[in-house]
């Protein structure tokens, strides 16, 4: 007998999968479920990572946050015992001072911040909001765009006029389809003129909602409630190469009055890294879970496999009683648990990138060249490892017992 080529033993291999087309899809399913589950997993963390990082390219490159507390780690993770400090902590006008004297020749401004919960009303309408109290310059730091009038002015800021700019959100639940543009709205009995409104910014993941923020002038705000602390700082650096020498000077300025583990300065790139520390980690673990459904449908393709091997016992003797080789039996069994797997996978994939798609209208969602990659590729794995003891019985089976199997 002829010894086959590597050829017809995969033409054969194909053949009998295709006489048990049923079969074929439901021993696949395990494959098909796994290889969707970990693309539609990796390609929403991706696609995480991927909005995190288009919002902090939005933030700028050249712009200094500090905070209280101290929000990273010694391995530049979130430091968990921040979050009280934020409460405890807060800056000052002399803090401004200090900073604006230190940094000048690097930055061309300092935008500090406080926030309050209000109650904001038009008319009848009253809605839940957080003020924003901060400066003119605030939009070239917090890169807010406006929908519509424009933002308060130096002056305004000066006099502490009330005088205050609604977010996207904010504005529509109050007004509707009316121009809140200088209109009147009522804050705690006091009443504040809309000058403009900001743009939609859309929800951010565990972030603040700034469309249901408002903002006015800092000075207004501390008027208003008496307190003149400063709960965040951010600067403007005017060269993107003054970044870390900025930083440095300001955490000098600050630790002079401030112990250093009271407060945090970093930039966007910093603040980038450690989310995105976070979301590689969440990333490996849904994929990792969902890498759990490859092996169980390996373990399909196995039982059967070994079914398969039962029921052609007859045919496995007879062709080695005509001079079959081991060899030959051996891979044509191994070909068709690849198939199996295989076309499950290619299955799979579809199904990912057909889910990914439609998910993406709704959440952000990326599939990556490489999730694809890896998925098949294990898959193909997983039809080599669980389809080599099958192919093995095959190979082993005595030619005379075989003919005489029922």
């Amino acid at each position: 007998m002829l010894k086959p080529t590597l050829s017809e033993l995969f033409n054969s291999s194909f053949r009998s999968i295709l006489k048990n087309k049923a079969r074929t899809i439901l021993t696949s399913l395990g494959i098909i479920i796994g290889v969707s589950s970990v693309i539609l997993l990796t390609s929403i963390g991706n696609g995480l990572k991927a909005y995190v990082s288009d919002q902090f390219d939005q933030l700028g490159a050249t712009t200094i946050f500090v905070s209280p507390g101290q929000i990273f780690n010694s391995q530049g993770g979130f430091n968990r015992g921040g979050a009280s400090a934020l409460i405890s902590r807060t800056f000052d006008q002399r803090d401004i001072r200090n900073l604006t004297r230190q940094l000048r020749g690097y930055i061309s401004s300092i935008v500090p911040s406080n926030q309050t919960p209000i109650k904001i009303r038009y008319q009848s309408q009253e809605e839940d909001s957080t003020m924003l109290g901060t400066t003119a310059d605030y939009p070239k730091v917090g890169n807010t765009n406006l929908d519509s009038g424009r933002w308060f002015t130096q002056l305004e800021q000066d006099k502490k006029d009330k005088v205050i700019v609604l977010g996207f959100g904010i504005a529509q639940n109050l007004f509707g389809q009316t121009n809140p543009v200088n209109k009147k709205v009522i804050i705690d009995g006091s009443s504040f003129k809309v000058v403009g409104v900001a743009e939609k910014q859309g929800n951010t993941f565990g972030g603040p909602d700034f469309d249901s923020y408002t903002f006015v002038p800092l000075d207004t705000l501390q008027s208003i409630t008496g307190n003149t602390s400063i709960q965040s700082m951010n600067i403007k650096v005017k060269d993107k190469d003054q970044i870390d020498q900025a930083i440095k000077i300001t955490q000098d300025t600050l630790s002079q009055r401030y112990d250093s583990d009271t407060f945090s300065v970093f930039d966007s790139s910093q603040l980038l890294s450690s989310i995105n520390s976070i979301l590689n980690t969440l990333t490996v673990a849904l994929g990792g879970i969902a890498a759990i459904s490859l092996v169980v449908g390996g373990i399909g393709i196995m039982n059967i496999m070994l079914v398969t091997v039962t029921e052609r016992t007859r045919e496995i003797g007879l062709r080695k009683a005509v001079g079959a080789y081991p060899r030959a039996i051996l891979l044509q069994f191994l070909f068709e648990a690849v198939i199996l797997s295989s076309v499950g996978g290619l299955i799979g994939i579809l199904i990912g990138f057909t889910g990914s798609f439609f998910i993406n209208k709704f959440f952000p969602s990326t599939i990556t060249l490489n999730s694809i990659l890896l998925a098949f590729g294990v898959s193909f794995i997983v039809g080599i490892i669980f389809g080599v003891a099958p192919a093995r019985k095959a190979s082993k089976l005595d030619p005379i017992q075989a003919l005489k199997y029922e």
